[in-house]
């Protein structure tokens, strides 16, 4: 999931989701960038505090210490010319100072967030690998914080799972919050189980959580897919302590924030929800909810191919009341409402245009264009005093004059998409993740924002070599998750 500016400047960005080459079997590949200013910059992330907001992308399909699908993540460094290829910094868990060790189908990077959660100015990332064998037991899970710095990502501590026996896959999802509203940034982890934990700010290098809470959502015990598959934090009510959103096979369910853990406010929206993303879309002072719905067979469905729902958020929370529905049938979205899009499967959240307002982008990873299926497609809709509207959406996908490639079934273009101002225009460029891209190697494609939107002029694409990351004989699937989705 991805933010604008927040009202509290604490607030960090939640939520919400590579192949290496031989070169990476010492540890990292770096293209370090220059040296960040005395003073950090305080955004959740930018992880090397010079003052750009970054982009982290994950491949975790990568190969790794020679190891098939052990996963990595790359950090793509904002500037004053926005985010490009060179200035990049790949990591793995064979890098120095990285807990654990590569290993094959491992998967690590397959969930990101961000967020400062030790308080020193600089962003770190926290890393979601759940299908590591964690001793003896198999997709046990692991979770990986990584610790921004004045030269970026650098060591990492492990979030160590409180109930491992009670569950498979800790971390397949997370998402970043003040949710005991104490001023620090927690970090909420979602595994297979009911249990949702919390750990508390005031994190340390060495130490980890300042402490850890746990609650139970209400989520059915049998279903697929199991578990939390989806975290989200948000400020609905505004009492200044940020609630959490758990998505899951059964509903999407709101809990209030409070010091002595969350409580259950609210369910907003079916089960199977392909995404969530948080905003102020209105600025009334509540962030409002989006849920992307794209698993439709089991479901009365306002649209065929998938589509997303707004909540607006109140002094009581998430007010399910009063929502509006978005698809390729709203009026104002370009395309048309077909079977199976999974239009909603992936959302961002972030002012393009630079008029306070934040936008919401929307991946479908299965339309298709013309003769080519699963191509992929993103949509940008406007926010303004009303909330979200139809009216003036854009449409983005390989075939757009001035984005770089060609549309290819089978691309996924929009497999994750995010949205942050990265050359501090005051405008949120997109960036969207393509895992399919040629035979799921993987590419990233960045546009930037303007006063007219997003657009395509001076738009830049690179894919998993340019990045130090090996494409031959694995998938990587380079652009698979970006924090922030």
């Amino acid at each position: 999931m991805s933010q604008p500016p927040r009202k509290r400047s604490r607030r960090p960005v939640a939520l919400g989701a590579t192949v290496v080459a031989a070169a990476l079997a010492g540890g990292l590949l770096i293209a370090l960038p220059g040296s960040a200013s005395a003073a950090a910059s305080g955004l959740a992330d930018d992880f090397n505090g010079d003052g750009y907001r970054d982009l982290a992308t994950a491949a975790p399909g990568a190969v790794a210490n020679g190891k098939a699908k052990a996963g990595a993540v790359v950090v793509n460094y904002g500037s004053s010319s926005g985010i490009g290829a060179a200035r990049h910094k790949t990591t793995t868990q064979s890098s120095a100072g990285v807990p654990g060790a590569s290993e094959a189908s491992d998967r690590f990077g397959t969930e990101l967030a961000h967020g400062d959660l030790n308080d020193d100015g600089y962003g770190d990332l926290v890393v979601g690998t759940p299908l590591e064998d964690v001793g003896g037991d198999a997709d046990g899970g692991s979770v990986t914080i990584l610790w921004g710095g004045a030269s970026g990502l650098s060591g990492g501590t492990t979030v160590s799972d409180p109930n491992a026996s009670g569950h498979d896959r800790f971390g397949q999802s997370l998402a970043v919050g003040d949710f005991t509203g104490d001023g620090k940034a927690d970090l909420a982890v979602g595994s297979t189980g009911k249990d949702v934990w919390i750990f508390k700010g005031g994190f340390s290098k060495s130490g980890g959580a300042a402490g850890k809470l746990r609650f139970d959502a209400q989520i059915e015990s049998g279903g697929y897919p199991k578990g939390a598959v989806h975290l989200a934090a948000g400020d609905f009510d505004g009492d200044g302590a940020d609630d959490v959103v758990v998505g899951s096979a059964a509903g999407n369910f709101v809990y209030r924030g409070a010091p002595t853990g969350p409580t259950f406010q609210t369910e907003a929206g079916p089960g199977y929800a392909g995404a969530l993303t948080v905003a102020d879309f209105d600025r009334d002072g509540h962030d409002d909810l989006v849920v992307g719905t794209d698993f439709l067979d089991l479901f009365d469905r306002p649209a065929e191919g998938g589509y997303a729902t707004v909540f607006y958020g109140g002094a009581a929370g998430v007010d399910t009341t009063r929502s509006a529905v978005f698809s390729q049938a709203t009026a104002g979205v370009p395309g048309a409402d077909e079977s199976d899009d999974m239009f909603g499967g992936t959302l961002a959240a972030g002012d393009v245009n630079g008029d306070g307002y934040p936008d919401l982008a929307v991946g479908a990873v299965f339309e298709s264009i013309g003769s080519a299926s699963h191509v992929g497609n993103v949509w940008v809709l406007r926010g303004g005093a009303a909330g979200l509207t139809g009216d003036g959406a854009q449409s983005f996908h390989q075939g757009t004059p001035g984005v770089p490639g060609a549309n290819e079934s089978s691309d996924m273009f929009g497999t994750a998409v995010h949205l942050a101002d990265h050359n501090k225009d005051g405008r949120a460029d997109l960036s969207v993740g393509a895992g399919g891209e040629n035979s799921d190697d993987g590419a990233v494609w960045v546009l930037r924002g303007s006063a007219g939107g997003t657009t395509a002029t001076g738009a830049v694409s690179f894919g998993a070599s340019s990045v130090g990351i090996g494409e031959s004989g694995e998938d990587p699937m380079f652009g698979d998750a970006m924090s922030g989705s």
